[in-house]
């Protein structure tokens, strides 16, 4: 699909760095812009997971490797190695579905979502601008609406959303353009469980006006045009890849 939009070649001699790219939505948009010709490095934040990434069968990632982005010497440290950088795509997140009542999951999930995305902004930004780079972060249909069993995830994107927004302004005198994806209802380990659940997945699908779940590469063409010289005018952006469940 990607691929189809861009001519090969369009992100010839650009690095890009996908944290939380090793698997879901991270993973579909840093193969699609290694298919455009970029050299991606993908984090994850488990060895597990960089090892099944690295043995993808037909990968085309440069690199994979691991960061916890709650660790702020290590975010900082991993950045600052990198030769250059022209695009960053925040995917790191998690969610804890019925637990984040708990104050404590609460503010893991804050942790990981938001300030995790705020540390490697702030991290990448000398290298941004050395390229007139941009930024792609992750908030959610949840940045728009309530959920009841996930206030920890819904306030994490809200914030995301804000963040962009106020990096977007902030940034702006570096060259650097900063934008938000906001994924509705994708098919992910994440929603696995709803996916499993026929009343709830039928609930999901009888709202979403093109009735079927979003697949990762539906949201990988939206985060690579952002990345793409067809958006040089946009930033601050929150744009909904939701099948039009938000309109619904």
């Amino acid at each position: 699909m990607t691929a189809s939009t861009f001519r090969p070649g369009s992100f010839d001699d650009k690095f890009a760095l996908v944290c939380g790219g090793t698997s879901g939505i991270g993973a579909a948009i840093g193969e699609a812009l290694a298919g455009l010709g970029a050299s991606v490095t993908v984090t994850g934040a488990t060895p597990s997971e960089v090892e099944a990434t690295t043995e993808r069968e037909g990968t085309r990632l440069a690199r994979a490797a691991v960061l916890d982005v709650r660790e702020a010497a290590a975010v900082k440290a991993f950045v600052s190695a990198l030769p250059k950088l022209d695009v960053l795509v925040n995917c790191a997140g998690i969610i804890r579905r019925g637990d984040e009542h708990d104050p404590a999951v609460f503010e893991e999930v804050l942790e990981i979502n938001l300030t995790g995305t705020m540390r490697v902004c702030t991290a990448a930004r000398h290298l941004l601008a050395e390229t007139k780079g941009c930024i792609v972060n992750t908030a959610s249909m949840l940045s728009f609406v309530g959920g009841a069993l996930v206030p920890g995830y819904s306030a994490s994107k809200g914030g995301v959303a804000q963040l962009t927004k106020s990096l977007a302004c902030a940034y702006a005198a570096d060259g650097i353009r900063v934008n938000a994806i906001a994924p509705g209802w994708i098919a992910t380990a994440l929603t696995q469980p709803l996916q499993d659940e026929p009343t709830r997945s039928q609930a999901i699908l009888a709202r979403t006006p093109l009735g079927r779940w979003g697949q990762p590469e539906d949201v990988a063409g939206t985060a690579v045009f952002l990345c793409s010289p067809a958006a040089a005018f946009i930033t601050g952006a929150i744009i909904p890849i939701d099948g039009g469940y938000l309109a619904a």
